[in-house]
């Protein structure tokens, strides 16, 4: 394993170096293509499923499946095996289901395991902490297994609230065993509040400067926060839009749908695709002392931020949610 150092200056002010080390889940040539093990097989697991095998060609070797519902596995097992393209040129990774033995046995492990969300209509009180306190001992569980089997690949967070299981993850793998490096995990839950932004700036002309010039940051929820321009920052109508995006699940569960499509595609499939291949994406990533949302991509020597100069009214935005994370782990 080949580790390097690199300074960087979290949100707190305080400049710190911590160890990096090189991905073996980062592709190293054009034909290089990773396994990836998909744990969770519900409504996000499933359509990011259909987005990994869709998307993912050039990317991925292999995807393996695995879920306590042992008729969940063999079902996509057996459909995603029948999902061909009819000229034959565009690669559909194969798929299989894997024993639990075999779960860190790959490049990269996803995390779809959830529980608590709420029944469309049924939502009450703070559906995002509710949705941690039943998440977190399962996400413990897999980081303490993946411990154990001296995992260096890529653990990614797609159950919500990502940025906290990200922290309750690096935690409980460093309990015991090899331990797991803090940029190893990664949560995937910021890429679909960059594409809900940029689905009202496309419809609203007031917001039609975030297409180009705006940024997504934070946390997959309250906390969020969405710069209409960075070079051109304006409070209230970046306030305003990230009052739609927060609520634009809504919209759908006021349909009486449950809003997984858009996560499990933005957030997760295309997002981890991104990681792999060097490029520039919205996840969550260990700064300082929390797990934190921004636009990064991952190299040879660790995670890159991407340098923003920040307005400073914005940098306070910023700042206070990522004190609302710490205080909460």
């Amino acid at each position: 394993m080949v580790t390097g150092e690199k300074t960087i200056l979290d949100l707190g002010g305080k400049r710190r170096t911590q160890k990096m080390m090189s991905p073996c889940w980062l592709k190293s040539t054009r034909t290089d293509r990773k396994r990836i093990h998909v744990t969770g097989l519900g409504d996000v697991g499933g359509t990011l499923l259909i987005g990994l095998a869709l998307a993912g060609g050039e990317d991925v070797e292999e995807i393996g499946i695995y879920d306590l519902n042992a008729k969940q596995c063999r079902r996509w097992e057996i459909e995603l095996s029948q999902v061909r393209d009819p000229l034959g040129s565009r690669r559909i990774p194969p798929v299989r289901t894997i024993r639990e033995d075999e779960l860190f046995a790959c490049d990269v492990f996803v995390f779809c395991v959830a529980l608590a969300v709420p029944a469309v209509g049924k939502e009450t009180g703070d559906v995002r902490m509710a949705q941690f306190a039943a998440n977190r001992k399962i996400v413990e569980q897999y980081a303490r297994r993946a411990s154990e089997a001296g995992f260096r690949g890529l653990f990614a967070v797609v159950s919500d609230p990502v940025d906290l299981l990200c922290k309750a993850a690096y935690l409980a793998g460093n309990e015991a065993g090899n331990g797991l490096l803090p940029e190893q995990i990664q949560g995937c839950g910021l890429g679909v509040m960059h594409a809900r932004a940029s689905y009202y700036a496309e419809r609203e002309p007031e917001f039609a400067r975030f297409l180009s010039e705006g940024r997504v940051f934070g946390p997959h929820g309250r906390d969020l926060v969405v710069a209409d321009s960075i070079g051109n920052y304006h409070e209230e109508r970046s306030l305003r839009l990230t009052e739609l995006t927060v609520k634009a699940n809504l919209t759908v569960r006021g349909l009486g749908f449950k809003p997984y499509i858009a996560p499990a595609l933005s957030s997760a499939a295309l997002t981890i695709l991104r990681i792999i291949e060097g490029e520039w994406n919205y996840s969550a990533n260990y700064l300082g002392n929390v797990y934190f949302g921004g636009r990064n991509r991952t190299t040879r020597e660790g995670i890159e931020w991407e340098v923003l100069p920040l307005p400073p009214i914005l940098f306070k935005r910023l700042q206070s949610a990522y004190e609302n994370l710490e205080m909460i782990l």
